[in-house]
Formats: C-alpha cells, sequence, structure tokens
C-alpha cells in the first residue's frame, strides 16, 4: 500500500507539476498585471468591509475560513521541512511562490464568486461549480467533486490531527486517543452547527492564533536583533548559490521552498475558491481580491514567522542529498515542528514544547474545519435537488472518524495519503483556471472601470458577455431589494 501510495505522489507531485503551478501563478500574474502590487490598499480595504446576510457570510468571515485552511500544519512543520532538506534559501522560494500564487488565488476565488449558486438557502460554490457552469464538462465537475470529498473527508484530516496528537504527547505526555477524542468532540459541537457556526469560529479564532505566533516570534527575533542582516542577507544568498555552504543546494532550496510554499498557501489548489463563493460582495472582484490577500498573511506572515524563529537562534539541521549534513546544530531531532520548539526554548526555556504544541492545536484544528466546509460544498454539488439530510450525517460521521483514526496511527502513511488527494485536486484545478481564466480578468477589468468612476462595483455579468451566472442574473437584484 505505501510503496503504492509513493509512487502515485512522485507523479502527482513531480517536479514538472511544481514548475507547473509556478508558471500558471507567473501567467496570471502578467494577465492581471500584477494585481498582488496594485491593490494592495484595495485588499486590505475590503477585507474588513461588507456584512453577512442569510445566505451568506461576510468578506472578512470568509477570509477566516479560507484561512484557517491554509494556516495549518504546513506553517510549523513545513517550514522547517524546507530548511531542512533546501536551506535557508528556501524560505526565499517560498516568499517568491506566495508572491506569484496570489495571482492564482485572485482567478479561482473570483470564478466561484462568478458562477455561485444559491442552494437550500445558503450560497454554494468552488471548482465543481464554474466547472460545470463555466466550461460545461459536467464530468469533469463531478471528477472534481468526487476527488474534494475524498481527500477532504477522509484522506487530509489525518495529517493535521496527527501533528495535534504528537505534539499533546511530546509536550504533555498525554496519550494520543485521547487527543484524538478531544479533537472530535470539539470539531463535533462546530461542523454539526453549520457554515454559520464555522465561520463565527474561523473569526474568533484564527486572527487570534495568528497574531499570538506572530507576537511570540517578533520578541525572539528583537531578542536577536544583531542577527537581523545576517539571517536577511543568509536567505538571499543561499536562495541564488552566492553562499559557500548552502551553493551546491540551490535546486532543493527552490523545489523544496516552491513545494512547502504551495502546500502552505494553497494558492491554485482549488480549496480557497469553496469559501470565496460563500461571501456577500457585490462584486465577484471584491473576494478575489481579499483572497489573494490571504495568501500574503499565511506566507509572508506567519510562515516568515517560523522561518525567523529557527534561523535566529540557528536552531536546525541542514541536510545536503547525499545525506550528510551542512549544518548540524540539532542532534537527533527530525525536521519538524521540533525545530521551532528548540528555537524558542533557547530564548525562553522550557516555553517550546508547551507553545508549539497549542499553537499546533489552534492551527490544525481550524483547518480540519475547513476541510469539512469544502467536503460538504461538494457533497451539495453532487446531490442537489434531493435530500441532502443523510449524506450530510455520514459525511460528518467520516470526517470525525478519519480525525481520530489520524491521531493515534503513524505519520508518514498520514502524509502520503494527504499529498495524493491533495495532487488529484490540485492537477483538476488548474486545467479549469486555465481553461476559464478569461470571465475572472473580464470581472477584474469590470471591477477597476467602476471604482476608476468613483462607484461601489456592482457586477453585472450580461454587459460583459459572461454565461451561466446565473446567480448573478437573475437572484442577486431580488436579493438586494429584499435587504433594503
Amino acid at each position: 500500500m505505501e510503496g503504492f501510495v509513493t509512487a502515485l505522489n512522485s507523479v502527482l507531485w513531480s517536479t514538472p507539476v511544481i514548475y507547473i503551478l509556478l508558471g500558471v501563478g507567473l501567467l496570471f500574474s502578467i494577465l492581471t498585471r500584477f494585481l498582488q502590487v496594485r491593490h494592495i490598499k484595495e485588499m486590505v480595504r475590503l477585507m474588513f468591509q461588507g456584512k453577512s446576510s442569510e445566505a451568506g457570510v461576510s468578506s472578512f468571515q470568509a477570509l477566516a475560513i479560507a484561512l484557517s485552511g491554509r494556516v495549518g500544519t504546513g506553517n510549523i512543520a513545513g517550514v522547517a521541512t524546507a530548511i531542512a532538506f533546501g536551506g535557508p534559501g528556501a524560505v526565499f522560494w517560498m516568499w517568491a511562490i506566495a508572491f506569484i500564487g496570489a495571482s492564482s488565488a485572485f482567478i479561482e476565488s473570483t470564478l466561484a464568486q462568478i458562477y455561485k449558486v444559491k442552494q437550500d438557502g445558503q450560497y454554494r460554490g468552488g471548482p465543481a461549480y464554474f466547472i460545470e457552469k463555466g466550461i460545461g464538462w459536467k464530468w469533469f465537475a463531478v471528477l472534481f467533486a468526487f476527488a474534494a470529498l475524498i481527500a477532504m473527508a477522509i484522506l487530509m484530516p489525518g495529517v493535521q490531527s496527527n501533528s495535534i496528537a504528537l505534539g499533546m504527547e511530546n509536550a504533555f505526555g498525554i496519550p494520543k486517543a485521547v487527543t484524538g477524542l478531544a479533537v472530535v468532540v470539539l470539531l463535533a459541537v462546530i461542523i454539526f452547527g453549520g457554515v454559520k457556526r464555522i465561520a463565527n469560529a474561523a473569526q474568533i479564532i484564527v486572527p487570534f492564533m495568528a497574531i499570538g505566533y506572530i507576537v511570540l516570534s517578533l520578541i525572539i527575533i528583537l531578542m536577536n536583533i544583531t542577527e537581523l542582516p545576517a539571517v536577511i542577507s543568509l536567505i538571499f544568498r543561499s536562495a541564488f548559490a552566492l553562499d559557500s555552504a548552502f551553493g551546491g543546494l540551490i535546486g532543493m532550496a527552490i523545489a523544496w521552498g516552491v513545494k512547502r510554499g504551495i502546500y502552505s498557501n494553497e494558492a491554485g489548489q482549488g480549496t480557497g475558491p469553496h469559501m470565496a463563493a460563500a461571501a456577500e460582495v457585490s462584486h465577484p472582484a471584491k473576494q478575489g481580491l481579499v483572497q489573494a490577500f490571504s495568501v500574503y498573511i499565511d506566507t509572508l506572515f506567519v510562515c516568515s514567522a517560523t522561518a525567523f524563529m529557527i534561523l535566529f537562534t540557528g536552531m536546525y539541521n541542514t541536510e545536503a542529498p547525499d545525506g550528510s549534513f551542512i549544518v548540524n546544530n540539532l542532534e537527533g531531532i527530525e525536521a519538524g515542528p521540533g525545530y521551532t520548539q528548540a528555537a524558542i526554548d533557547s530564548v525562553i526555556p522550557g516555553f517550546g514544547a508547551g507553545f508549539v504544541a497549542i499553537a499546533l492545536f489552534f492551527f490544525a484544528f481550524t483547518t480540519i474545519m475547513a476541510y469539512y466546509y469544502i467536503a460538504e460544498t461538494n457533497i451539495a454539488y453532487l446531490i442537489r435537488g434531493k435530500n441532502s439530510k443523510l449524506p450530510m450525517l455520514l459525511l460528518k460521521v467520516i470526517l470525525l472518524g478519519a480525525t481520530f483514526y489520524g491521531a493515534v496511527k503513524t505519520a508518514s502513511l498520514a502524509w502520503a495519503l494527504g499529498d495524493v488527494g491533495l495532487g488529484i485536486m490540485v492537477w483538476l484545478n488548474v486545467i479549469a483556471i486555465l481553461i476559464l481564466a478569461k470571465p475572472a480578468l473580464l470581472a477584474l477589468k469590470d471591477y477597476e472601470q467602476q471604482r476608476k468612476e468613483g462607484k461601489d462595483p456592482v457586477f453585472d455579468p450580461k454587459a460583459l458577455g459572461i454565461k451561466n451566472a446565473d446567480y448573478w442574473e437573475t437572484e442577486y437584484k431580488k436579493d438586494q431589494d429584499q435587504a433594503s
């Protein structure tokens, strides 16, 4: 089984795939004239605008659910792994992929808004919906929905709960089964309350956990502030093979930085659009811009916090491709949360293990919440018009089971299975957004035009020649009249 999974991963996540994702991000950056730079002020402005409604959540709530998915174990364990195998230069390539990936996030999230539907009184959307409505390939949409369902409900939750259980066992000696059970109970309370409860939980937990984590890293940076020029210079020198020690690692630095960066910020993977579609906005580009900013928050703030803690304190190992160590400051500690823990302990002795365990708990727990929401949306797509009570209940039970199973099992197979699920989703989504980029680009142009005229942009798909945007054509105006 493990051999088959590994072989499948080597195809799904092979080097060409990683560069294709980079290329797609670069293409969208050029087509949108680098909106990730031009509209940065607009992204921040829009983030706190808009209110929730009966059918939808506010822009900030949709951002919080998306961030709960983006900010996960990858931000702690993934960054450490990138430094362990790619050297400090991998951090630069993580930043680069976030910068480029913001445009992919804009395209996929704007498409989700354009083709969203109002189903059973709430907004639904995502790749399955925009593939069917935008491209007209029902079979491809169904394929995506099944892939997303299997990945999000069965394969991925275990990766996150495994990290929580390991952290708690390591820090507080709590048995994995006890942690697993606690996570399942807490999760059940939230997911049985539907999207509104998920949104409310996310908008409180996500800012709190991200700010707490960044503040601690700032304390560590300030206590080692004299190292700042050296660390920044080390990251840049290693990224471009100018450093004598890390010069031979440039290929690994790019590969690990890009891979872990994509993993962490999820731009172009098809996960973020599900949450983007749930937002109540007057123009799809609004939520597209907000979601583009979430890639920055994930990588430039949270991943950088981990990287700086590790590099400022020197608490890391870096392995050469032949297995020898270029840096070996942490004898016998494997790549992962242990680096962050050692970094915190070196500054505040005895605090590291507990802090990392609690941070992992919040990061990973909210990610499982986001997985549930994505899985629920794809079930809603597959059973439209039928009674959804039983399938939704089954989904909850399966996801909670997978979460518990992951907590008590070994990590390597959990990660490998998660990679397969995600790999299939990424492939299907990238093909779809490449074919469908035009409506999203039209929406951006229309948004910019209306802003220039001093208006609060309102979307009219007919005027732009965008077909099948049924919600905007028929229901949006009705909803606005009712609201006013």
